[in-house]
């Protein structure tokens, strides 16, 4: 597990433990690593603003502050499942396992007897989605948009030709069924459009994008929109 990874399964399950907290022992053993990481990660978790508190001595441990959890949260059956399906079918989309932890987040709040029916609803419902890229890839691309650095991929094209590719990312896209990356292509010098299951591998670097826009990109795919339309 990735360091990125593990800090975010961390915070995870500080919150799950509510007001008991969990020693660094046991989340030393959960994630099979040694106290001393357990407790740099926990400092990292601080230092990045997470509200993580410490309980010394005999019984001790570490949790997180309650205001960081989520109050009781009022969905039907209907709405968890809606939230179920919506993120299992998109399994190969960017930031796809972030949703899939938010979405477990609003379970754990929910309501006994309404998460009983949404789970036997749950059931019901069957997804045969694409596979998703390679873990360690959609890592380092998402990380790359979000912190707006270049990203250095082994790119395979249709024709079989692989490439080293520094790209500065400007947007993910999705057009067709298939995941894009679309960013500024330093070796082509212009913008290009990259297929994330064609990446064989993904590296960030340190240096920082230019400031390339969404304006360059063009006009999107027929019927595309932008997803923060969706929150409105």
């Amino acid at each position: 597990m990735k360091r990125a990874e593990r800090l975010h399964a961390l915070s995870e399950m500080l919150r799950r433990s509510g007001a008991r907290g969990v020693s660094a022992d046991r989340l030393a053993r959960e994630f099979e690593v040694s106290v001393r990481t357990v407790k740099r990660d926990l400092d990292a978790l601080e230092r990045s603003g997470a509200p993580v508190w410490s309980r010394p001595g005999p019984g001790g441990g570490y949790g997180l502050a309650e205001y960081a959890t989520l109050p009781p949260v009022t969905l039907s059956p209907a709405q968890a499942v809606a939230l179920l399906a919506a993120s299992s079918a998109a399994s190969d989309a960017p930031y796809a396992d972030l949703a899939a932890a938010g979405i477990r987040k609003i379970l754990d709040v929910l309501d006994p007897r309404t998460r009983a029916r949404a789970e036997e609803l749950a059931h019901r419902i069957w997804v045969d989605a694409p596979p998703p890229a390679s873990r360690a890839v959609s890592s380092a691309l998402e990380q790359a948009l979000a912190e707006q650095r270049v990203v250095r991929l082994n790119y395979t094209a249709a024709d079989g030709t692989t490439t080293t590719r520094d790209v500065e990312p400007v947007l993910f896209a999705s057009t067709n069924g298939r995941w894009y990356l679309v960013g500024w292509c330093r070796l082509r010098d212009a913008m290009r459009w990259f297929a994330v299951s064609r990446v064989e591998r993904a590296s960030v670097t340190a240096i920082a994008c230019s400031g390339h826009t969404i304006e360059e990109v063009g006009e999107p795919p027929e019927h595309a929109r932008p997803v923060h339309g969706r929150l409105a």
